[in-house]
């Protein structure tokens, strides 16, 4: 056996060394892997940079990165409505440092069965914006209130216009018509804009648009909002009255938010949800809600809250979509 004697400042300059992670560098990298985050966090959009998932993953990093104290990245990976990045993320280690970026594509995309993903998956980290429905018409139009349109549409098929087929507006739609026993047809414009251009210039009888994307519209009275697909009014649109109110038990809205993979540590979706919904409350995002009509109160909300949400949102789109014979 070899005894060492050692002086007291060959014990000091031994500590010093340990405490730098010259001697025992595998001690340090353990720490710091043990620390979450404790490098990048990549965010993963499904659509294309500079698009509203990825300007809203932007605001949202801004305040976060500096909560976590790490950096974050955006990815796009595009193809399938969300199908591309559901591939990407299922190659990614469950470890909470892959985020994906949430619409409702991505819940269309596994209710038709074209994501290698089940709804079961999917667990929300953070919800980002709520952007309820409005139903629209033109201020010239006949209709001037949503029993107006309800009893026009009884026998007639009027002309609604979508984004998409299968898309938000045509599932609320469908949900709508079939609480209110109505008749319509829908007619695919390929985006919101061309959805709002085509009822300024009077191509279709009424539409189903977002908040942010009609909201200026109806306050400057180019549109005249019947309803909003809500369970309770919107603050600065007081005087339009909700679905909910008018015996309708539908509600529809463009959610964004966050989710993981099922089987990221709990702790780790711990962490993220709360540094993000912290940013998110902040005046920064808080005035990017602002820009578009909407509010931290109705928007922002924590995995809890957020899974809970994407389940039921699933579970109507899948109806809806067997209802319009898009799913079997």
């Amino acid at each position: 056996m070899f005894r060492f004697n050692l002086t007291t400042a060959t014990r000091a300059t031994l500590c010093a060394v340990f405490s730098l992670g010259v001697v025992l560098p595998g001690v340090v990298a353990w720490a710091q892997e043990d620390k979450f985050p404790s490098k990048p966090i990549q965010i993963v959009i499904h659509s294309k940079y500079g698009g509203g998932t990825d300007t809203t993953a932007r605001m949202m990093m801004i305040r976060t990165r500096r909560g976590l104290d790490v950096d974050m990245t955006v990815v796009s990976k595009r193809g399938g409505s969300g199908a591309a990045a559901h591939q990407y993320a299922l190659g990614r280690p469950r470890d909470g440092y892959t985020v994906l970026a949430l619409t409702q594509s991505h819940l269309y995309t596994i209710a038709r069965g074209k994501s290698p993903l089940t709804i079961d998956d999917i667990v929300g980290v953070a919800r980002a914006m709520d952007d309820p429905t409005f139903i629209t018409v033109s201020a010239d139009s006949e209709f001037k209130s949503l029993a107006d349109l309800i009893a026009a549409s009884k026998d007639k098929a009027l002309n609604w216009g979508v984004a998409q087929v299968g898309g938000t507006e045509h599932i609320g739609l469908a949900q709508f018509a079939k609480a209110a026993g109505i008749k319509f047809k829908v007619v695919p414009f390929g985006s919101g804009a061309q959805m709002i251009q085509a009822l300024m210039s009077g191509a279709i009888d009424a539409t189903l648009p977002n908040v942010s994307e009609a909201g200026s519209q109806v306050q400057d009275g180019v549109f005249r909002a019947l309803v909003v697909m809500a369970e309770k009014r919107l603050g600065d649109y007081p005087d339009v009255p909700t679905t909910y109110e008018l015996g309708y038990k539908v509600k529809t809205s463009t959610t964004r938010g966050y989710w993981v993979l099922k089987g990221t540590p709990q702790d780790r979706i711990d962490v993220l949800s709360k540094a993000m919904v912290k940013a998110m409350k902040h005046e920064i995002f808080a005035n990017y809600l602002k820009s578009a009509g909407l509010t931290v109160a109705d928007s922002v909300a924590g995995s809890e809250v957020w899974t809970k949400q994407i389940k039921e949102e699933y579970a109507k789109a899948e109806n809806a979509l067997r209802d319009l014979g898009l799913i079997e």
